[in-house]
């Protein structure tokens, strides 16, 4: 992928998006562009809100490497998304730490309130609610992340209603 390519409309991202992407590729030796694939699909994210065939295709062809090598790093992690999210992705985890602490109460609490499921999104778009492995805060249990960004501790029902009241506004 050069210059002229992008000036030719073939690029998915945008030119902010792509010279962060050479900034990660630039980590690495010259014939291992590849090893930049998690920074480059979390920056095809970032600006696209998730990760369509397209994008990954971009992506692959960017890094020089197989599209099902893209594919498969982006179905293996959970937090890259193959479809379209709500404005406000709310990941609970529930694994064991968090679920004694409280997260599976928290999460049917969730699901309740936004009228949801796991891997689901609002009618509005407005939520999807995920369910997470560990998020690695187990002394804050339980936890939620939103958009993949900032963290949310200590979440009981009564604290889970505020903030989403909160994240409507």
């Amino acid at each position: 992928m050069n210059a002229a390519d992008l000036q030719n409309g073939s690029a998915v991202l945008s030119p902010e998006s792509l010279a962060r992407m050479d900034k990660a590729i630039a980590k690495y030796p010259a014939d291992q562009r590849q090893s930049a694939v998690m920074a480059a699909l979390t920056i095809a994210q970032t600006e696209k809100g998730w990760l369509s065939a397209e994008t990954l295709d971009f992506v692959a062809r960017y890094l020089g490497m197989p599209a099902i090598a893209v594919f498969e790093a982006a179905s293996f992690y959970g937090m890259y998304d193959l479809q379209p999210v709500g404005r406000h992705k709310i990941t609970i985890c529930t694994n064991l730490p968090c679920a004694l602490s409280g997260a599976t109460i928290a999460a049917e609490h969730l699901k309740k309130k936004l009228g949801v499921g796991f891997n689901e999104t609002t009618p509005d778009g407005q939520f999807t609610l995920k369910e997470g492995e560990c998020l690695g805060a187990c002394g804050d249990a339980p936890v939620c992340l939103h958009n993949d960004k900032s963290m949310v501790s200590f979440m009981s029902p009564d604290k889970l209603d505020t903030w989403i009241e909160e994240l409507r506004k």
